[in-house]
């Protein structure tokens, strides 16, 4: 029996992203893999992200994916997350900013390939990897400090978002029953990964390590830009989960291995 092979959802939030949208693109226009669909949930940008957007679905003739498209205001980057995961018709999705980038050509593809797929519903719940860091023109900068872990736990994001957001592919079922909290406003990202991973723990799905490099990261992010209000929540989504002595005890951490670092 012929295998059928997942659709992936790759989702890009926009707003006035003209400058650094185009390599985000044509990293997923240039995947050899042909089961993509591309989401592209935008502001109602008023710089040149219409317009290359535009120009993508132009360039599309195969259609070799299926780009889709819905420009409307929101309450903000999660909401147009969570209006997403509402469309999405792949079976896994990902969530890839305007200015991060598909690692190589061959990402989706190589990803695909480590894994014994099945079918709807009993697939394995979260796929992950690792993650290069790149500044404003795509350039690399260095690998991510947080190694993507050979086992990946909830319990382990005690010690940070252990995998980088935009390398971790979760099924679409679970993403839709996960919705991402809108009372987060820079690490809800944080949150909805760990709830995602305590609900395959209890349900015992597989978490699957790819080994690979998933992702090119833009250095300079929302939860980049907001760093202090950014761990103000982390502190009281640890909290939520682990318990507040938890959260004080990985803080305390994350100061004395900041000192040893200098």
């Amino acid at each position: 029996m012929k295998k059928t092979y997942p659709l992936i959802s790759i989702v890009t939030v926009t707003y006035n992203a003209g400058e650094v949208l185009e390599r985000t693109l044509r990293s997923v226009e240039a995947q050899a893999y042909p089961r993509i669909e591309h989401l592209l949930i935008d502001a109602c940008s008023k710089d040149a992200t219409l317009s290359l957007v535009r120009q993508y679905v132009e360039r599309n003739t195969q259609p070799l994916h299926n780009i889709r498209i819905l420009s409307e205001p929101d309450k903000g980057l999660y909401d147009a997350m969570n209006k997403a995961i509402g469309m999405a018709d792949g079976e896994y999705i990902v969530f890839l900013n305007a200015g991060d980038k598909l690692h190589t050509s061959n990402t989706i593809e190589e990803m695909v390939q480590k894994i014994d797929w099945e079918h709807r519903g009993v697939n394995p719940a979260v796929v992950y990897g690792e993650t290069d860091l790149v500044d404003n023109e795509g350039n690399f900068i260095r690998h991510r400090r947080l190694q993507a872990p050979e086992k990946l736990v909830s319990r382990g994001f005690l010690s940070g978002m252990l995998v980088c957001h935009q390398s971790f592919y979760v099924r679409t079922d679970i993403a839709r029953m996960h919705r991402y909290n809108l009372d987060y406003r820079f690490s809800a990202d944080y949150d909805w990964c760990i709830r995602i991973l305590k609900y395959a723990e209890r349900r015992r799905l597989q978490i699957v390590n790819t080994h690979l490099i998933l992702t090119d990261y833009l250095n300079e992010g929302l939860t980049t830009k907001n760093h202090r209000k950014s761990l103000k929540e982390r502190f009281h989504i640890m909290s939520h989960h682990y318990g507040r002595l938890s959260a004080i005890g990985a803080h305390l951490w994350f100061v004395v291995r900041s000192v040893i670092k200098r």
